[in-house]
This record gives structure tokens, C-alpha cells and sequence, in this order.
């Protein structure tokens, strides 16, 4: 037997923000970063709460790739003032911390008796889709750490366009990269189901489609909300199905250099795509042909499973360069000497990470060894 599971509560589209005013609360901590402060985002949502006569307390010190140090003080700052909602307002990095709190607290603290908070996720970026999964990834030393557990998942997500209008083209890539690799290794997975894969092939038809107009025109709309909408469903997508290789790299490249993570996927996703295809040897795998199956979707070559997989990876190829993207780690400023000395520490974690048992081909150290190598050069030897 096996379960979809559909959770949380979605609010989406234009002036969606206002689905504050239906949430019963008495005290509300807002987490946040200083970015989501000083634009006047986190007033935003303030405001319709105070309005409400909801007693209000801001936690803003949540930083990029939160630690266990972040956690701690999280924890304090929650059991200080006990609220009965808390609301994440900011990137994956802001609702990965809100969930690694709410989840802590609950292990650590049972004998306190209170009921957990009604969560609400509020995402400002396109891309991790952190609203409706039940994953939170916290850094320890220069490891990140993945927790998987139902009770990770908001009570709501409110999805709103106008809160990503602002986001610089830059993270707009990362962040959409990040979006499509969700799809694509969620679509894979050997955990991958009908449900998954319905959301997974919309997505990969949303990012190709609207992703370079919100690169060049940040403030038109409804390719925002079209990209925020893709960011969830691949989010619903992959905590169902979970995902694959390119995350377990990722997350050691970005844990041991601070590559943004979606940057980080987008480096990598080619070589891993081509990998799981066995595009070098047969390219009969399940994996190539469901790839085939995303090329003949975006209406792009596909006469044979071959065609379509390298059809497949030039679109991939051809995204990333036309948001003028690093093609290869080498261009991130990472010092080729530290890069080779760490190698064998990246692919350990890989090994160990959480995301790579449902990659759908089992790897060993020395193909993610291989493909760390074909991913620093960015000249993997796979279209033609």
C-alpha cells in the first residue's frame, strides 16, 4: 500500500496575504529574515494581524542556511512567549527554521502540555517549495543535515505573487532551478507515483515556460504566480516521492563551499540527469525513458528515448545559459586545490544524505565522484 499525502491548507494567487484575516489566534510570532524587515515585507503581515488585536512578537534574525545555533535561539524565543501561531515569512531557509523549532520543541519539550501552533508558511522566493513539505534542512558544521517527519508540514500556505515581485534575477534563476530540479528528481524517484508525477510533468511545463520572463521581467505577475504555483506543486511533488542524487551533491557542495543551493542543483543537474539515463551505455533505463517522456511534453525532439533525453538536457542546458548561469562549480570562485581536497568529504555526505536511496539509480563513491568532477568543468560529455 501506499499514500499521497495532501497537506496543507493552500491560499494562492493575487492579494492571497489576506487569508490572514481568517486565522484564529491570540499571541502570533512572525519568523522572519532582517531582508523580509527592511523591505516591508514583514510589516505586511503585522499589520493585519495587529489590526485584528492579535498580540504580536517578531523573531527577525533568521539567517541563510540555519544552524543548530539558530534553532537554539528559535526555541528559546518560542517557548519565551508561547505562541499559538507562528507564521515563517521569507525564503526556504526562514520555513526551514520555523519547522526545525516548532519540530524541536515538540521532542524536547512533551512535558511542557501545550498543543503544537498553528503554523503558517508565507514563501518570498519560487523555489524550495519548503510550504507543503514535510523536509527542513539545517546546517551542522559544514554538513547539512536533513529532517524528514510528517509533522514539519505547515497548516497553511499562502502563496501571493506580489511578495516575489521584488526578487532579483539572480536568486529568480537559483531559485527556478531549483524548482525544475525538484520536478525532475521527484518524477524519477523509485518512490514516484501517479499523483507525483501528474504534478511533477505541470511543473517541468511551468518552468520552461514561464521562468525566463519572470528572470527578465520580475513584476509581471502572472508569470509570478505561475512560477510560485510550480514551486508548490513540485514541493507537494517531492515530499510525496522525495528525490535523488543532485540534492545529496547539492546539499554537500553548498554545506562545505556556501553554493546557493538552487545554483548549486542547477551545476549538477545535467550530469545526473544523463547518469540516471545511462546515456553513455543503453539509455533503456525507467529513468530515460519518463526523461523522453518531459522532452515530447515541452514539445521538443523525442523519435527515440535517446533523442528525447538529450533533448531533454540542451533545454536544461539552454535555460541556464540563456539567465546567464555558471556552467560549471569552477566559475563560482571555489579555489580548484580546496575543491579537490574536499572531494572525497562531499561525496562521504552524498552517500549519507537522506535523498539518495530513492535516486533511481543506486550510485557508489566513485560515479559521484565522476560526476563532481564532470559538474566543476560543466563539459559533461552527454549532448551531442
Amino acid at each position: 500500500m501506499s499514500e499521497f499525502l495532501l497537506k496543507p491548507r493552500i491560499r494562492f494567487g493575487q492579494d492571497a496575504l489576506a487569508a490572514l484575516n481568517d486565522v484564529p489566534a491570540q499571541r502570533a510570532l512572525l519568523v522572519t529574515d532582517q531582508a523580509m524587515v527592511k523591505f516591508g515585507l514583514a510589516s505586511r503581515v503585522t499589520d493585519i494581524l495587529r489590526q485584528r488585536g492579535i498580540e504580536m512578537q517578531v523573531w527577525d534574525d533568521v539567517v541563510a542556511d540555519p544552524d543548530i545555533a539558530t534553532v537554539v535561539r528559535g526555541m528559546k524565543r518560542m517557548d519565551s512567549c508561547a505562541p499559538d501561531l507562528v507564521i515563517a515569512l521569507g525564503g526556504g531557509s526562514v520555513i526551514d527554521a520555523a519547522k526545525a523549532v516548532i519540530f524541536a520543541l515538540a521532542q524536547t519539550r512533551p512535558e511542557a502540555g501545550r498543543e503544537r501552533p498553528q503554523f503558517v508558511a508565507i514563501p518570498t522566493t519560487s523555489g524550495t517549495g519548503s510550504e507543503v513539505t514535510s523536509f527542513s534542512v539545517v546546517k551542522a558544521h559544514a554538513e547539512k543535515l536533513v529532517l524528514v517527519d510528517p509533522s514539519l508540514l505547515p497548516d497553511i500556505a499562502i502563496l501571493d505573487p506580489s511578495l516575489v515581485a521584488s526578487v532579483p534575477p539572480a536568486i529568480t534563476a537559483d531559485t527556478g532551478m531549483d524548482v525544475l530540479c525538484h520536478a525532475l528528481e521527484a518524477y524519477v524517484s523509485t518512490a514516484a507515483s501517479d499523483f507525483s508525477d501528474a504534478l511533477a510533468e505541470k511543473v517541468v511545463q511551468q518552468v520552461f515556460r514561464y521562468l525566463p520572463t519572470c528572470w527578465r521581467n520580475g513584476h509581471d505577475l502572472l508569470a509570478r504566480e505561475k512560477m510560485h504555483n510550480a514551486s508548490c506543486m513540485a514541493g507537494i511533488a517531492f515530499t510525496n516521492a522525495s528525490l535523488g542524487i543532485t540534492h545529496s551533491l547539492a546539499h554537500a557542495l553548498g554545506g562545505v563551499f556556501r553554493v546557493p543551493h538552487g545554483r548549486a542543483n542547477a551545476l549538477l543537474m545535467g550530469s545526473v540527469v544523463a547518469w540516471n539515463a545511462d546515456y553513455q551505455g543503453q539509455c533503456d533505463t525507467a529513468a530515460a525513458h519518463k526523461y523522453a517522456r518531459l522532452a515530447h511534453l515541452l514539445d521538443l525532439p523525442a523519435a527515440t528515448t535517446r533523442q528525447g533525453v538529450n533533448s531533454l538536457l540542451v533545454a536544461i542546458a539552454a535555460l541556464k545559459e540563456e539567465m546567464t548561469m555558471p556552467t560549471g562549480i569552477q566559475q563560482t570562485g571555489i579555489d580548484a586545490a580546496d575543491f579537490e581536497r574536499r572531494l572525497a568529504e562531499m561525496v562521504g555526505q552524498a552517500l549519507r544524505d537522506s535523498c539518495t536511496p530513492t535516486n533511481p539509480r543506486a550510485p557508489d563513491a566513485q560515479a559521484l565522484t565522476e560526476l563532481y568532477r564532470q559538474a566543476w568543468s560543466g563539459s559533461a560529455a552527454h549532448c551531442r
